[in-house]
């Protein structure tokens, strides 16, 4: 049983990395980012991203590291949460 939860947990978690990804690499082609595809991505991603964004400015005004550290942290949630799943069940 926590087996499979632990897989669910890692496959969800895997997939919202390359959603972020694939946002990330959409900002460096603006018309992209416009399509049907990148207002997808930014309505699944952005909520998520805002936060480190708010926390985290730019560096040099360019240079957003913030997709960095919220990756980092969706993984320290993601075993956070197998670990918890482990405890219980």
């Amino acid at each position: 049983m926590t087996d499979s939860v632990s897989t669910i947990i890692s496959t969800l978690t895997t997939i919202y990395t390359y959603l972020i990804l694939g946002y990330v690499l959409l900002s460096w082609l603006p018309s992209v980012r416009e399509s049907f595809v990148g207002e997808l991505l930014g309505k699944i991603v952005e909520p998520y991203l805002s936060p480190f964004r708010r926390i985290i400015p730019p560096i040099g005004g360019m240079l957003d590291i913030s997709p960095i550290v919220a990756l980092i942290a969706l993984r320290y949630v993601a075993r956070g949460i197998d670990f918890i799943v482990h405890l219980f069940i």
